[in-house]
């Protein structure tokens, strides 16, 4: 006798994981955005999802820098977003790098039952260190999309998000006056001095 876990795809529809993926100011929400409004225009049901604790912009949507939004539903935790995704093709999640580890279980478990699943967030904090969940999210990815910024010191395509502001804490919510993206190079360079300065 063969056994299905609840969540298998039996709606013969082909879920997926799509990441984007890159530092700030690189278009990573500009192209989630683009990918829903594209998947609504198709007549699809899309559902999207942020994290509760960013509000820069909007309770209640997901915005990108360049002020293009969509309505999104803000959750606490990845857990709820299960619970939310009721009759949907596509669920998108803004700023994955913010939710628990239970969001790569989430989002295995959307795309295994036939949904298309699109993933936005940083894959790096602002110390060049893999953030949160992202790794893991982009290991089961069918297919990730890394962004570039443009470095603002030296043209180059950025690397990371540089904190411009004197804070240890690896989540601080800000835009251009907190950080500004840089390239492997400058971060390096910036690394050296501030070891230097530091001694």
């Amino acid at each position: 006798m063969i056994y299905f876990e609840s969540n298998f795809n039996t709606s013969g529809k082909k879920g997926s994981i799509e990441v984007i993926c890159g530092s700030m100011f690189s278009g990573k929400t500009e192209e989630l955005i683009r990918r829903l409004k594209r998947a609504k225009f198709a007549k699809q049901r899309v559902e999207i999802f942020k994290p509760a604790i960013d509000t820069r912009y909007s309770k209640v949507e997901v915005v990108s820098h360049d002020n293009n939004s969509i309505v999104s539903t803000p959750v606490d935790s990845s857990g709820n977003i299960l619970l939310l995704t009721g009759d949907v093709d596509v669920v998108g999640i803004d700023e994955a790098q913010f939710f628990d580890e239970g969001i790569v279980e989430v989002c295995n478990q959307l795309a295994n039952s036939g949904l298309r699943v699109i993933v936005a967030g940083l894959d790096m904090d602002f110390r060049g260190v893999p953030f949160g969940p992202m790794p893991a999210l982009m290991a089961i990815a069918d297919d990730v999309s890394k962004e570039h910024a443009v470095c603002v010191r030296c043209g180059n395509p950025g690397y990371v998000s540089h904190r411009l502001v004197s804070d240890a804490h690896q989540v601080l919510l800000g835009e251009k006056n907190e950080y500004e993206p840089i390239c492997r190079h400058c971060f390096e360079a910036e690394k050296q001095k501030a070891a230097t300065v530091s001694k």
